[in-house]
């Protein structure tokens, strides 16, 4: 069992300490390369600060790289010809600093006393676009040592109609030609993953309150039957 913390600014000590203290982290709302590798230090420091004490480096973790909202938030705003690729082309970036990180001597140390990696989650997999393909994120994002967390229809799609072929580039492939071309465009990457996370962040803290505002409610409820 994972506990969900988003990979924003103020989420990254929480991270470190949950990691240090044995918790296990999944890593939240997670948009960009930038995002990910803030997070992805946030975990390392927990696991560094373990083995200091010589507890045991072993604390599961996960970083939550979400897909599809990228293409939602362009749709209709850039030209056809790019139509459903910068989601894609985040993940290529995103999974070339995966592996970067994976290949580092920070990492290689930390192996070497038995830690195990942060591994790299795509969520929000399921293809908003109905003229982009219902298996888009799923055949693209094929790699090793990740996870898709597909929704069930698209996991149906995939079983119906899907083909997994090469596994992502592991330098990323064409991604930072692709993601040129949206600059051109006038998409500011930068802008947009903040926004996003800015975004989910917010989505986040109305679901928290109005559980807690239904739970409260309850509770009244309770009180006064009692």
């Amino acid at each position: 069992m994972l506990i969900k913390i988003p990979g924003t600014p103020q989420g990254l000590p929480a991270i470190e300490e949950s990691i240090a203290a044995g918790i296990p982290v999944n890593v939240t709302l997670l948009f960009s390369r930038e995002q990910y590798v803030a997070a992805a230090d946030a975990f390392m420091r927990g696991v560094e600060r373990r083995i200091a004490a010589g507890l045991s480096p072993v604390v599961g973790s996960v970083a939550s790289i979400f897909v599809s909202r990228w293409d939602a938030a362009v749709v209709g705003k850039v030209p056809e010809n790019l139509r459903g690729k910068l989601g894609v082309a985040i993940a290529q970036r995103t999974y070339a600093a995966y592996c970067a990180i994976l290949d580092s001597q920070r990492w290689s140390r930390a192996y070497n006393f038995g830690a195990r990696p942060q591994r790299l989650l795509w969520a929000s997999t399921g293809t908003k676009d109905p003229k982009s393909s219902d298996v888009l994120y799923i055949e693209s994002l094929a790699s090793p040592f990740t996870i898709n967390t597909m929704p069930e229809a698209t996991l149906h799609a995939l079983a119906d109609h899907g083909k997994i072929g090469a596994a992502m580039d592991r330098n990323g492939g064409d991604c930072e030609a692709v993601l040129k071309e949206f600059a051109k465009a006038g998409v500011d990457i930068d802008a947009l993953a903040a926004r996003l996370q800015d975004e989910g962040a917010k989505a986040f803290v109305k679901s928290w309150e109005d559980l807690m505002s239904r739970i409260e409610a309850k509770t009244q409820e309770f009180r006064k039957a009692g």
